[in-house]
């Protein structure tokens, strides 16, 4: 049986964290036995027995299996290494065997191509070998094999047990799915369990700054995507923006990571627009399962999202979340999860001042700016983390964003009802603040249908037609405000609201929870 360090904090601040919990029950899933270690012994706040009951309530190991390490001054590393070598068996070997090898991870090389880092299960490869892909299908030739000393130092073949690299002219990442298989042409073997492809569960569309940038943004997203096979890309455009790409992500760090990195490495200015999640809906129209070819679609624009009297059902992304906090914050975060339509399915004390929540939580509620407001109403000590619980029904609408009674595309938001109208309200009291005045009146509406939930009015600019009249009668003053009232009503049926792309920035940013 293969073993798993599990590192933990020991400072009394921290402990256990959201994070330590989900990855210890995802090796406990893989049948991988723990060594426990406690790190940061050396500071004053350290308190390791505390952190040794919390793991041994929460994990059921018992405390003599902990092992007590400074990584600072590396007081008992040797202890840990020792336990890796004692605990953790050797590789089992089947050189006879077929050769069977796993892909864990994937580097691109702008010279030799991927280079992809495998463990061998079985068999040998060497340079000449003809490898195929159990995930795709697609068939190499090796070009070279190493070992990882951590440099690569390429060596004549690698054999069942040994971990090394290998470069058979795959020109993407795409091709080295993490978690593939590998094996000779000749040779088929059955895949390794558990494979599993990335599934883009965040997206969001990006935009030049300045339409003349789009090709070097093109290339910047080109040569970003080459070492990343898990971001999805797809062109998109909008009348408004203009010309640009929609992206699947991970999650929001994904998400965040990859925009400094364009900003960082490529000096690229973009405009992202407020993340969204994969939706789904059951169609009931014939027509549409007949253009889809499928009953079940998925939604990423929200543009694109179908009318309630084509689709049977809506269905949304769920996650269960695993937050961790000191007791005396509890009533806030209690207060946060039920704003956001969590569902609780636990709540379990850790150790004296400590709590473990578990929650049911619609994804779109939790990833844009729920963990700053976790973090900031438990003044940074709460944790957050959170797993795929796949699909739930919802009652789900489609609201529009109109200007004088002309909806604009790129402001389409796809809401629970429950919180329709907040949403709405908060859009059109961002868009007034952001819309210049005009010389005539704006009104900026939510809209589900031809139902208005939410509307907001931009004043217009107003000529003192009345300064040259100075006594005389009134109803010479009535003409002339009359006059200009028709004035401006001819003007609001023929005028055209431009909205700055500041206004767009401002409203496709979410505002965090008062």
């Amino acid at each position: 049986m293969a073993k798993v360090l599990l590192l933990t904090d020991c400072s009394k601040l921290q402990g256990i964290q959201a994070q330590t919990v989900a990855n210890f029950f995802l090796a406990f899933e893989a049948q991988l036995s723990i060594i426990p270690v406690i790190n940061k012994i050396d500071l004053k706040n350290a308190d390791p027995e505390r952190v040794e009951k919390q793991i041994e309530k929460m994990f059921d190991i018992p405390r003599s299996d902990c092992v007590r390490i400074s990584a600072k001054f590396g007081t008992n590393v040797e202890r840990v290494l020792q336990e890796v070598i004692t605990k953790i068996p050797p590789p089992k070997t089947e050189r006879i065997s077929p050769l069977k090898a796993l892909l864990f991870d994937s580097t691109f090389d702008h010279y030799r191509g991927v280079v992809a880092n495998i463990a061998l299960f079985g068999g040998e490869v060497t340079r000449g070998h003809r490898i195929v892909s159990a995930h795709t299908g697609k068939s190499y030739e090796v070009n070279e094999v190493g070992i990882l000393t951590p440099e690569e130092l390429p060596a004549d073949k690698l054999y069942a047990g040994q971990v090394g690299y290998l470069i058979a002219g795959m020109k993407e990442v795409k091709e080295a799915q993490i978690g593939d298989t590998l094996y000779l042409q000749k040779q088929p073997v059955k895949p390794m369990p558990g494979f599993k492809s990335a599934k883009p569960m965040v997206f969001a569309g990006m935009f030049p700054v300045d339409q003349s940038e789009y090709n070097n943004l093109k290339s910047a997203l080109e040569k970003l995507t080459l070492n990343d096979s898990s971001v999805t890309v797809h062109r998109d455009s909008s009348a408004a923006l203009g010309a640009g790409w929609r992206l699947g992500f991970l999650g929001l760090l994904h998400l965040e990571v990859f925009n400094q990195r364009l900003e960082q490495e490529y000096n690229a200015s973009v405009i992202m627009t407020s993340p969204t999640v994969p939706y789904k809906a059951i169609l009931s129209s014939h027509k549409l399962i007949k253009e889809y070819g499928e009953k079940e679609i998925t939604i990423v624009n929200p543009a694109e999202f179908p009318d309630k009297s084509q689709v049977l059902e809506y269905l949304e992304p769920m996650v269960l979340g695993t937050i961790i906090s000191p007791d005396e914050f509890m009533s806030k975060i209690l207060s946060l999860c039920q704003s956001r339509r969590g569902i609780q399915k636990s709540l379990v004390y850790i150790d004296d001042h400590r709590i473990m929540l578990k929650y049911l939580f619609p994804l779109n509620e939790i990833v844009v700016d729920f963990y700053d407001g976790l973090k900031s109403m438990s003044s940074g000590y709460a944790s957050f983390d959170y797993e795929d619980a796949g699909y739930q029904s919802a009652d789900l609408v489609k609201m529009d964003i109109l200007l004088n009674g002309r909806p604009v595309e790129e402001l389409v938001t796809i809401a629970h009802r429950e919180k329709a109208y907040p949403v709405g309200k908060a859009i059109c009291e961002r868009l007034r603040e952001s819309i210049p005045r005009q010389l005539f009146e704006i009104a900026i509406q939510a809209a589900i249908g031809s139902k208005v939930l939410a509307r907001e009015t931009v004043k217009a600019y107003r000529k003192n037609v009345l300064a040259k009249c100075y006594g005389g009668d009134i109803t010479r003053k009535m003409k002339l405000l009359k006059r200009q009232a028709e004035g401006k009503k001819k003007m609001r049926k023929i005028g055209n609201v431009e909205v700055p792309k500041d206004a767009f920035i401002s409203v496709l940013k979410r505002t965090p929870d008062k």
